[in-house]
């Protein structure tokens, strides 16, 4: 396989790498990943991350694998065994549902190379058409905010709901970033300031519950956020807290976008209410762990309710911006999701 860099992933020699997301911002580690069990310990502890990367790395790991001469039957198995690791990123499933069209090709080792390359090919095209339809609705001189991580580090390209703000800070419209710290995981403060940094794009960062502040003084312009799932009806799931900036958004009169590929449609999945969310340890919220090592500070028995995502009703969003282009929510009572 030809060498392939993006942000946060590489294939050096044939062998996949992932950039530690865990590790981030205090130290830039790349780690080898050989097995699709690895791979599924990586998903899960959040060292890699972001919807439409976590269903490049697998399609990538698979196509790998087949050049290593894994038989067709053990790349099956590899194969239900990463769709079953993030339930709520459907850009997994849908990359993954590619991936099994190839693997029941007559020369599947071969088709499963071209369908992980194509798939890369077409998240950093996509991520382009997504930063050039967004900006267009950033006005000169916007506070914008956005939570969790939406950039280069979760996509192949420039990202989605970042990749429009940096789009339209190049363009001279942004005055200003807030970022969400995104509790409990801290991906806003860890990531997100990271990347922004990096690109030298001025932000500021917040503790999540301080949006309502900012957006009460009126220095909140409008909310940008990515998304894991969009369902027909145009709900969508997002990093939790997301439904909480909606409401705020709405209440203050300000808009709130969401910006994805069309990887993240879920046509068949009717509303908010059908998209399984998952539910993730309850050490993430009595404590914190990272690159400096963990620290608990609630008590050990403490019961904990920790859903990684929540769904925002479609009524609360402003539009959504896709590669295809913007769609308005008129666009979507007439069934332009479905």
């Amino acid at each position: 396989m030809q060498t392939l860099q993006t942000t946060s992933l590489r294939v050096v020699d044939n062998r996949l790498w992932i950039l530690d997301q865990q590790a981030l911002p205090a130290r830039s580690d790349w780690l080898a990943v050989d097995s699709v069990d690895e791979l599924v310990a990586c998903i899960q502890a959040l060292k890699v991350r972001g919807a439409p990367l976590i269903g490049l790395s697998a399609s990538l790991l698979l196509a790998l694998l087949a050049q290593r001469e894994t038989q067709r039957e053990e790349l099956e198995k590899g194969l239900e065994t990463l769709r079953a690791s993030r339930p709520t990123a459907v850009n997994l499933m849908n990359n993954l549902d590619r991936m099994r069209l190839a693997l029941a090709a007559d020369n599947y080792r071969d088709a499963l190379m071209r369908e992980a390359l194509a798939l890369v090919d077409e998240d950093r095209q996509l991520c382009d058409r997504i930063a050039s339809a967004g900006s267009e609705l950033v006005t000169p001189g916007s506070r914008l905010l956005t939570h969790c991580n939406t950039g280069g580090l979760a996509t192949a390209g420039v990202g989605t709901a970042l990749g429009v703000i940096t789009h339209a800070w190049r363009q001279g419209k942004v005055q200003q970033v807030w970022v969400d710290e995104t509790r409990p995981l801290l991906q806003g403060g860890r990531l997100t300031a990271w990347e922004l940094g990096e690109l030298g794009v001025p932000y500021r960062l917040i503790c999540d519950s301080m949006a309502a502040s900012l957006m009460a003084k009126g220095e909140v312009d409008a909310v940008w956020v990515g998304a894991d799932r969009i369902a027909a009806n145009g709900d969508v799931a997002n990093k939790i807290g997301t439904y909480g900036l909606a409401v705020l958004a709405r209440w203050h009169k300000i808009p709130f976008y969401v910006a994805a590929p069309r990887t993240t449609l879920d046509p068949d999945c009717p509303d908010g209410a059908a998209i399984p969310v998952e539910q993730r340890a309850a050490a993430e919220v009595t404590g914190v762990a990272g690159s400096f090592g963990s620290v608990r500070w609630a008590p050990e028995q403490a019961a904990v309710y920790n859903p990684a995502f929540d769904v925002t009703p479609a009524a609360l969003i402003s539009g959504w911006v896709l590669d295809s282009g913007v769609i308005t929510p008129q666009d979507v009572a007439n069934g332009a999701l479905r």
